[in-house]
């Protein structure tokens, strides 16, 4: 249980950021999840990596481009730094809910994350009543994907970042994560999200991923029954534009490896248009 505890923001994120800029408008990208950041001062280049989070270990990857690209940076930077112990210590603490699911939902919420729950999990209500809704969400989000051997990118990366001895980061707190959740969506729109719940859909976003098709993650994350236009707000278009702040500094005088989820990289608002606005060269890695 405290593997899932340390992993609900992850697997929640699935569900799915003073000078005149030119206005670069967003281009279709190349199918590539690894991009390169380079120019504007930038003492030696960093890269951009859209993660699915999580995905089965049988589908699992990562590219010889990528190993090199991670290997040649001096620092990991995730959305969440989940190798910091105060992070872990409030990603198991939020997973509990303020009050149990049985006193915040009403009687026909409960009845449809009932059904929900047996038809995804084979849970019950009553079995995840002390739970944060947003840490059902997760379990659910981790049923979709039809396998109990799932393997998570960021945990993966973590590891390699202690064998090679370098630094991790983060981009944000668990606290303004799971903030930036509550904002997007109501708990009825939760539910109503979960009822649309698919293992299909999961399994287009695994194939998306594994061609690095970042456009068609892109889509298939932003779609109206996914992400309402409040929730593309609080969810990505704000949190990405908070990023490429922050990203600047962290970027100056060392490479970084950034790692997030793919659908932050892609869009008018996405990561990577945002830090060719910033005016940095933002190329796909190819090989």
């Amino acid at each position: 249980m405290k593997k899932i505890f340390v992993l609900v923001i992850a697997a929640i994120t699935i569900a799915f950021s003073g000078t005149t800029q030119a206005q670069i408008k967003s281009s279709k990208l190349e199918n590539s999840l690894l991009w390169e950041v380079s120019g504007n001062g930038l003492a030696k280049p960093s890269y951009l990596y859209g993660t699915i989070h999580m995905i089965c270990a049988g589908d699992y990857f990562l590219s010889e481009k990528t190993k090199k690209a991670f290997d040649a940076s001096d620092k990991l930077v995730l959305e969440i730094n989940l190798s910091d112990p105060k992070e872990l210590l409030d990603v198991q603490q939020m997973a509990m809910g303020k009050e149990p699911l049985s006193k915040k939902l009403n009687s026909e919420q409960l009845s449809k994350l009932d059904v929900i729950l047996k038809k995804t999990a084979n849970m019950t209500v009553k079995e995840v009543d002390a739970f944060s809704l947003m840490t059902v969400m997760s379990l659910i989000s981790m049923k979709s994907f039809g396998c109990d051997d799932l393997k998570f990118y960021e945990m993966s990366f973590i590891e390699s970042a202690k064998k090679l001895k370098i630094p991790v980061d983060g981009l944000e707190t668990v606290k303004s994560q799971l903030k930036s959740f509550e904002d997007a969506y109501s708990d009825a729109e939760m539910i109503a999200m979960l009822e649309e719940s698919d293992v299909e859909e999961t399994k287009k976003l695994v194939e998306d991923y594994k061609q690095e098709n970042l456009e068609g993650l892109y889509e298939k994350s932003t779609a109206e029954k996914v992400m309402n236009v409040k929730a593309k707000k609080y969810i990505l278009d704000e949190r990405n534009r908070k990023w490429v702040e922050i990203l600047p500094e962290m970027m100056k005088k060392e490479g970084v490896f950034v790692a997030v989820g793919a659908a932050h990289l892609a869009g008018e608002d996405g990561v990577i248009n945002l830090l060719k606005k910033a005016g940095y060269r933002v190329k796909p890695v190819m090989r």
